[in-house]
């Protein structure tokens, strides 16, 4: 799609479009929204978290105030939530079982939200210069594969950065309610949940830059996008509902969010079988857009 020269193009394109969202104050805008989002979640999970330690404190009172009983009462509540969050795989429970729930079920919420978080921070990218018709004063100067690709890696670079300060932020705020959540496996994780986050994620910039590349207008950009979102849902819920003998199964393959599951597993094997996954979409949907764009009348 881009020759060497088309690269060094996509690279000027990709530093200008950086600077400009970050000069109009939209980082700070999107970082604002991300955090009153995983703020909220926070505090539902604390509120859910001091629930079931009151139901604990409440078992150890009942059982005339043994110890043991409420940490293994605590301990199995704690099993059961890491199973749950894990889909039962005994490997990725034992890897996570350093890590604090309130961590885990923040990761788990975010990856349900994100896609959406996404398209309200892209939904214009191309779309926002092609009803206007500003595209063509970039697309005299470059190629418009460069102008595609600078713009994608635009608004990747600005994800990356956003997680990378909300992901920290979790992690130290769980590190002050969890005293025995060594530093040393919080950076180890923290490392580890921002490239999880950040393979699945990538798909879904590609999935709103191919949106934004459809329509001249924004609005209808995101609209559509919101759509495929919902169309991809659809499908990963009902081929996980149905039976394995019947052929409706074979949806969920089609979703990207099918492939998370194993995004935080220790084995390299199953986290590369997912991080393919999330390659593969994003190449799809990239092309898409390219083939949109150079079709296009700008």
């Amino acid at each position: 799609m881009c020759t060497l020269d088309g690269l060094k193009e996509a690279l000027v394109i990709w530093a200008a479009e950086l600077r400009r969202a970050v000069r109009s104050g939209r980082a700070i805008v999107l970082l604002g929204l991300y955090s009153m989002f995983s703020a909220l979640v926070l505090l539902v999970v604390g509120f859910v978290t001091r629930e079931l330690q009151a139901q604990v404190n409440a078992k150890l009172a009942e059982n005339g105030g043994d110890p043991e009983i409420a940490m293994r009462a605590a301990e199995e509540m704690r099993r059961g939530v890491l199973g749950f969050l894990a889909s039962n795989d005994a490997a990725m429970m034992e890897a996570l079982a350093q890590v604090p729930i309130v961590v885990l079920i923040v990761f788990k919420i975010t990856l349900f939200f994100l896609p959406a978080y996404i398209a309200l921070m892209g939904f214009d990218q191309v779309s926002g210069e092609v009803g206007p018709r500003s595209m063509r004063y970039l697309t005299v100067r470059a190629r418009r594969s460069s102008v595609l690709l600078g713009k994608f890696l635009s608004q990747a670079t600005l994800l990356v950065g956003l997680v990378l300060v909300i992901d920290l932020a979790i992690f130290v705020y769980a590190r002050i309610l969890n005293d025995d959540f060594a530093f040393g496996t919080l950076v180890l994780n923290l490392l580890k949940f921002w490239s999880a986050t950040i393979v699945f994620s990538l798909a879904y910039v590609a999935l709103t830059t191919l949106c934004s590349s459809l329509f001249r207008s924004p609005a209808v950009s995101l609209v559509f996008n919101f759509i495929l979102l919902f169309v991809f849902w659809l499908m990963d819920s009902v081929g996980r509902s149905v039976s394995e003998e019947n052929l409706l199964r074979f949806l969920r393959y089609l979703s990207p969010s099918y492939y998370s599951a194993n995004l935080l597993h220790p084995k390299l094997a199953e986290f590369a079988v997912s991080g393919a996954a999330y390659a593969a979409f994003a190449a799809v949907f990239l092309f898409g857009a390219y083939g949109v764009l150079r079709t296009r009348d700008l």
